[in-house]
């Protein structure tokens, strides 16, 4: 649904500014000017992304209360509205039922972009939780290439067919809703949040092959009281608010990852190259009868490139993948540059260059940041932290793409030939930044990969050893012996008075085993004792 709603939008372009324009004419007796049009194009435009932020916020109340499947389903319900007023907006001669059905459409892509990368990664095996989840990335890029084929004249690009091509969305929702209640709920959900552990078992069954793994079952487990712990913090349902994964210091590193992430998706200017791509090859140069065709080699340049990348990313990995992605997409950004600037001054065969490096710039997009970005989430947070995770890295790709979408023309017009160039810094800040940050993830466990961000603290990995407050159930962020001095701050840990009697301790002596709560300070025994042995 997003990538096909991203593509379907660029053919009719033409022919409904020119039924607002006709609309406006009968309503009020006056047309209007060019910039006008633009700006309503642009609110159509843009009403997508809006609909998508509202999608993503609800993507994680709704995945947490009705499970990852019935999630989906419910989803459908936005697109069977919004094709219902696009097809409706021609005879009630009303372009605002456009803006409304695209808003409706966005929130129906905003829900799913989250929510189904979700279902993958927790239904997948972990040897090939990368390549499942990335298979959203192969589908989207799919309803690329297939909204560019469906809006070609000889199909549905034809001006008395724009509504039926804007409605067209239903087809793969109406698909969905006749085989997804045939496949199985996600069976972390089923144990984690229900505590239904024979449903998970069935479920896990299915998705194995017959038999449930035990090794899973145990993954889950462990996990599971984890979660139990974080319920007595978070309250009984086990769900962590978006403020509070913001002040969770512990997962800090890995919530400014995903965000940094998820913003350079949308700020590499890719995707608004499908919302605009006809003016940008106009732009370029190319002939207006080949222009359809050159929008249609976009999305198989990127299909192409989703396809490779699933079969490369458990070999490859991901942040091979991701930052191999951004470094290539900043080169060709510069050529594109380069490019655009020959070609103003008349230099033969710019154009054709110039859609190469498009060409290239989406190959490169659709390698590693397509995918892999999408799939961070799952892999990175715990099972009560992930709906919430989702839902902020999916506002904020939302929110930078209404923000890119609506401000692209504007970055055309000013800065002409160079319109690429604050996409391309885009990308060598996020090849850079992200390749100090992010681990790899490939084949790890979740206790795995928190143990590589938990070295980014500070003095190379260290806890905090400031004085802080104790909070019950809480890690102290004092050492083990400060902790203990910090019980008692008025009576410091002094040698009692008889110690000059006691004879030292050989070296073939056991430690002497120490009385200390492990509720109040978890794991303090165990780094005394270490302590003790070193000593």
């Amino acid at each position: 649904m997003y990538g096909y709603n991203i593509s379907v939008i660029n053919s009719p372009t033409n022919y409904i500014q020119r039924f607002i324009n006709d609309t406006y004419w009968e309503r009020w007796g006056t047309g209007l000017d060019a910039p006008k049009i633009t700006l309503v194009w642009t609110f159509i435009v843009s009403a997508f992304s809006l609909g998508g932020l509202v999608g993503a916020i609800l993507a994680g109340p709704m995945a947490s209360r009705f499970g990852r499947k019935h999630t989906l389903l419910l989803n459908n319900s936005f697109l069977f509205a919004s094709a219902a007023l696009v097809l409706a907006s021609r005879w009630a001669r009303s372009f605002e039922m456009i803006i409304a059905g695209r808003l409706l459409v966005g929130v129906n892509a905003g829900v799913s972009m989250n929510v189904q990368p979700m279902y993958f990664g927790e239904s997948a095996p972990k040897h090939l939780r990368g390549a499942v989840a990335f298979s959203s990335a192969v589908f989207t890029a799919f309803g690329i290439f297939l909204g560019q084929v469906v809006g070609l004249t000889e199909l549905l690009g034809a001006e008395v067919l724009w509504p039926y091509l804007l409605a067209s969305n239903a087809l793969p929702g109406l698909l969905q809703l006749l085989t997804l209640p045939w496949f199985p709920e996600s069976p972390r959900y089923l144990l984690m949040d229900r505590g239904d552990r024979e449903a998970c078992v069935r479920a896990l069954a299915r998705l194995r092959g017959g038999v449930a793994p035990p090794e899973e079952l145990e993954e889950m487990q462990q996990e599971m009281q984890k979660m139990q712990k974080q319920r007595q913090q978070h309250g009984d349902s086990g769900s962590v608010s978006p403020w509070a994964l913001l002040r969770d210091r512990a997962l800090r590193p890995q919530l400014r990852t995903v965000m940094a992430a998820s913003s350079a998706m949308m700020l590499c200017g890719n995707d608004s190259i499908y919302f605009y791509a006809s003016s940008i090859f106009r732009e370029a140069g190319i002939p207006a009868a080949k222009v359809q065709y050159a929008c249609v080699g976009t999305g198989l340049s990127e299909f192409t490139a989703a396809v490779a990348s699933n079969l490369l990313i458990e070999r490859a990995g991901r942040r091979r993948l991701l930052l191999g992605g951004y470094g290539m997409m900043a080169c060709f950004a510069a050529v594109f540059t380069l490019a655009l600037v020959l070609q103003s001054q008349g230099v033969a065969g710019m154009p054709y260059l110039s859609m190469a490096c498009i060409f290239t710039y989406i190959l490169s997009f659709g390698i590693g940041p397509a995918g892999v970005t999408g799939i961070l989430p799952a892999e990175i947070f715990d099972q009560a932290s992930r709906p919430t995770a989702y839902m902020i890295a999916g506002s904020l790709m939302w929110i930078n793409l209404l923000l890119v979408g609506m401000m692209f023309p504007f970055i055309i017009a000013g800065l002409g030939p160079f319109c690429f160039l604050p996409f391309g810094g885009v990308c060598v800040a996020a090849a850079l930044y992200l390749g100090r940050v992010l681990p790899e993830t490939k084949g790890r466990t979740l206790a795995e990969i928190t143990a590589e961000f938990d070295k980014q603290g500070p003095k190379g990995g260290k806890r905090n050893m400031e004085p802080g407050p104790l909070e019950s159930g809480v890690d102290c962020p004092l050492t083990p012996l400060k902790a203990l001095d910090r019980l008692s701050p008025l009576k410091p840990l002094t040698p009692p008075e008889h110690a000059s009697t006691l004879e030292p301790l050989s070296p073939l002596d056991p430690p002497t085993p120490l009385d200390v709560k492990p509720e109040v300070f978890p794991g303090i025994k165990e780094d005394l004792l270490s302590n003790n042995q070193r000593g």
